[in-house]
C-alpha cells in the first residue's frame, strides 16, 4: 500500500488539530485505488474547509445531500418490498427478486471513491459512544448534526459483499413471515380440538396470542398447555412434517407429538437454527470491515443502539432481580387461583375487563376493516388530545395496510412521503387483535412523523434508536381500549394496573432477550457450530435464564419458552429494544401524568437523534432506568391488591 503523506500534509493545513485528526480520519480509509500520496495531498488541501462559516455551509449541504439520498434510496427499498411484505396478489419468483433489489450495492464503497465520504471525514469529527455519552450533554444541535455526518460514513463493503447479505437476509425474513404453523389438527391432552380445520398461526406471535386468548375462554387452560407444546415443537425443530405441509388427516398431539396416538413421522429439523447460522455468517462477513465495531454485537450496541453492551445486560439483569416480582407472581397466582406455569409470562393484562368477545365487537363498530381505520385515524388522534390540525396533519399521513407476517411501521424515508402501518386482520373483519396491533404502529408512526417534521434539523430526523421508537409503540398501545370506548375510570387504579402489567411485559422480554444475547456471545466462540449444535446451546441457555429469573415465580418449563421469539431469526439483536422500550415508555408515562399526551408526544419526538440516554435526560429529566418502572410497580401493587 502506498506511504502516505500524512505529516506533510498536516503541516500544509496550518497544523492545527482539526487538520490532523481529519487528515489521520481519510488515511485510515484511503487505498491505493484513491490516488498516490500526490493524490492525497492534493485532495486534502483542495478539501479542507478553514472558516466556521464554510463549515457551516458544508454541513448545510451534506444534510441535503444525505437526506436526498438516504430518503429516496429507503423509499425504493419500501415500495419493491411491498409484495413480499403485504398480503394480496403473489408472485414469489418476481416478488423476491424485486425486494432484493438494490440500486446501490456499493454505495459505502462508492461514497469514497467519489470523495463524498473524504470530504467528510476530513472536515468533521467522528465520535466514538464514550465521547458522545461524556461530551454530548454540552453539545448545540449544530455539533450533534457534526457528529451525525461524522458517524455516517462507515468501512468501504464490496458489492458482494452487500449482495449476499442482502439475499440472505431476505430468506430469513421470508422464513419468519411464512412460518405459519397448522393448528386444525392439534387436540389437546383431552383430544379436543380448539381450531377449525385450515386455521394456520404464524410463529410465535399468533401462538402466544392465542395462548392469552385461553385466559379467557372455558377449559382454555387445556389450550394453553397444548399451544405451549407446539411452541416447544417449533423452537426444537420437532414438528411433524405432515403438520407443516398440511397433509395430516389425523389428530396431532403436540405434547406427546403423536398422530391418533401414533408415530407422528419424519420431523421438521433445525430449519430454524439453519436461518439463524447464516444470520451468524452474514454478521461474520461484515466484521473484517468494520474495525471499530469488530463482531455483531458490538455494531448493535455501540454503533445502532448507542448503549454500551454491559449496560443494557444490567438493565435487563435488575428488572429479572426485583423483588416486587415475587410479590406480584403470589397475585397473579391468587387472580388465577392456581400455581403459575410456564405459559403465564404472558399473562400481562390483569385488570378485570371486557372479554375478547366484546373487544371483538368494539373494535367492528368502529372499524369493519383497515380502509376505515386508516381514514378514521385523525378523529382518534382527536379523541386521544391531538388538536384538529396536528390530528389532521399527522393522521393524514399514515397509510394502512395488511401485513403478510407480523405487524410493523415503516417511517417516511423523506418528509414527502407517509408513513406505513402494516397490521393484520381476520378473514371478514379487522378485529381486535388486528386493531391492537395496529395502535402499537400507530404509535410507531407518531414517532416517525413527528420525528421527520419537526426536529430542529434534518441531520437529526429520527428518535436515537428503535427502543426510543418503541416506547411510544407500547404508550399507545395502551391506549387501545380507551379508544373504542373502555376509558378507565380510576386514573391512579389505571396507572397503578399499567405499572404492574409494565413489569411483567419487561420482564416476560427481558427472558428471552438475555438469551438472545448469550447465544450470540457463543456463537462467536464457536465459529464452527452445526444447526444441532446451536439449538442444543439455545435450548440450554434458554433453561439456564429459565432456572436463574423464572422457575421461583412460574415453575419448571418444559417449552423453552424464552427461546420462542422469531426475532431471533429475523431481526438479530432486536429484543433487548423491547425491554429497553417498556423501561422507557414507563419513564415516559410516569413523566406524562397530570400532562398532556398529545402535546408530550410531539415534544419528546421533535428533541432528535441524541444518544438515548442524552434523549431522555431531555424529555423526562432523567437518565434510562429501571428504578421508576420497579417502584411503581411495587406502590401499584398495594393498590389494586
Amino acid at each position: 500500500m502506498t506511504t502516505l503523506p500524512i505529516k506533510e500534509t498536516v503541516k500544509s493545513l496550518g497544523g492545527c488539530e482539526r487538520a490532523s485528526e481529519g487528515v489521520h480520519r481519510v488515511a485510515k480509509r484511503w487505498q491505493d485505488s484513491d490516488g498516490d500520496g500526490n493524490d492525497f495531498k492534493t485532495f486534502c488541501e483542495n478539501s479542507f474547509v478553514t472558516s466556521d462559516e464554510d463549515r457551516a455551509r458544508l454541513l448545510d449541504r451534506y444534510e441535503s445531500a444525505m437526506g436526498s439520498i438516504g430518503g429516496h434510496l429507503y423509499e425504493i427499498g419500501r415500495h419493491l418490498r411491498r409484495w413480499t411484505d403485504l398480503r394480496g396478489d403473489e408472485m414469489p419468483m418476481v416478488d423476491n427478486v424485486m425486494a432484493m433489489f438494490d440500486p446501490c450495492p456499493d454505495l459505502s464503497d462508492q461514497f469514497y471513491k467519489q470523495k463524498i465520504a473524504f470530504i467528510a471525514l476530513l472536515n468533521f469529527s467522528r465520535p466514538d459512544l464514550a465521547t458522545m455519552l461524556e461530551d454530548g450533554k454540552n453539545w448545540d444541535t449544530d455539533r450533534w448534526a457534526e457528529a451525525r455526518i461524522g458517524r455516517a460514513f462507515g468501512p468501504r463493503i464490496p458489492a458482494e459483499v452487500n449482495d449476499r447479505a442482502r439475499e440472505l437476509e431476505h430468506e430469513a425474513d421470508m422464513f419468519v413471515s411464512e412460518f405459519h404453523v397448522p393448528v386444525g389438527c392439534m387436540v389437546d391432552a383431552n383430544g379436543k380440538a380448539w381450531f377449525e380445520k385450515d386455521r394456520k398461526l404464524i410463529a410465535h406471535w399468533l401462538i402466544r396470542e392465542e395462548i392469552k386468548a385461553g385466559y379467557t375462554q372455558e377449559g382454555g387452560i387445556e389450550k394453553q398447555r397444548a399451544l405451549s407444546w407446539v411452541m416447544a415443537r417449533h423452537i426444537n425443530g420437532t414438528i411433524p412434517k405432515q403438520v407443516m405441509d398440511c397433509s395430516c388427516t389425523g389428530k396431532w398431539c403436540p405434547k406427546n407429538n403423536t398422530i391418533d396416538d401414533g408415530d407422528a413421522g419424519e420431523l421438521l429439523g433445525p430449519v430454524r437454527y439453519e436461518q439463524l447460522n447464516t444470520q451468524r455468517s452474514v454478521a461474520v462477513d461484515y466484521d473484517k470491515y468494520y474495525d471499530e465495531h469488530p463482531t455483531a454485537i458490538a455494531r448493535k450496541f455501540d454503533l445502532e443502539r448507542e448503549i454500551p453492551e454491559e449496560t443494557v445486560e444490567d438493565l435487563m439483569i435488575e428488572l429479572l432481580e426485583a423483588p416486587v416480582r415475587g410479590d406480584i407472581a403470589a397475585f397473579m397466582s391468587k387472580k388465577l387461583g392456581r400455581p403459575l406455569e410456564a405459559f403465564d409470562i404472558y399473562l400481562e393484562d390483569i385488570a378485570e375487563g371486557a372479554s375478547s368477545k366484546e373487544l371483538d365487537e368494539k373494535v367492528t363498530a368502529m372499524f369493519k376493516d383497515e380502509e376505515e381505520f386508516q381514514a378514521k385515524i385523525p378523529i382518534v388522534l382527536k379523541g386521544l388530545g391531538y388538536n384538529d390540525e396536528d390530528a389532521e396533519f399527522l393522521g393524514s399521513r399514515v397509510n394502512v395496510e395488511i401485513a403478510r407476517g407480523a405487524g410493523h411501521a415503516m417511517r417516511p424515508g423523506i418528509p414527502e412521503y407517509n408513513a406505513w402501518l402494516r397490521t393484520n386482520r381476520l378473514d371478514d373483519r379487522l378485529g381486535w387483535d388486528g386493531f391492537d396491533t395496529a395502535m402499537h404502529e400507530l404509535g410507531h408512526n407518531l414517532e416517525q412523523l413527528i420525528s421527520t417534521h419537526f426536529v430542529p434539523r434534518p441531520l437529526l430526523r429520527n428518535v436515537p434508536n428503535t427502543a426510543c421508537t418503541e416506547a411510544f409503540a407500547f404508550l399507545y398501545q395502551n391506549k387501545a381500549k380507551e379508544v373504542v370506548g373502555l376509558p378507565e375510570d380510576d386514573e391512579a387504579k389505571a396507572f397503578a394496573l399499567a405499572s404492574v402489567e409494565g413489569l411483567l411485559a419487561s420482564c416476560q422480554i427481558a427472558g428471552p432477550s438475555l438469551v438472545e444475547l448469550y447465544t450470540w456471545r457463543w456463537l462467536y466462540k464457536n465459529p464452527d457450530a452445526t444447526p444441532e449444535q446451536l439449538r442444543d446451546e439455545m435450548l440450554a441457555i434458554a433453561e439456564d435464564v429459565w432456572n436463574k429469573y423464572f422457575k421461583e415465580y412460574f415453575g419448571e418449563d418444559p417449552y423453552h419458552i424464552l427461546a420462542a421469539y422469531q426475532h431471533m431469526i429475523g431481526y438479530p439483536l432486536y429484543l433487548p429494544d423491547y425491554t429497553i422500550g417498556h423501561i422507557i415508555s414507563h419513564q415516559i408515562k410516569s413523566h406524562m401524568r397530570g400532562k398532556d399526551l398529545a402535546v408530550e408526544t410531539k415534544r419528546i419526538c421533535s428533541i432528535g437523534r441524541l444518544t438515548p440516554d442524552q434523549w431522555m435526560k431531555n424529555a423526562v429529566g432523567s437518565p434510562i432506568s429501571a428504578s421508576q418502572l420497579i417502584a411503581d410497580a411495587e406502590s401499584g401493587l398495594r393498590l389494586i391488591d
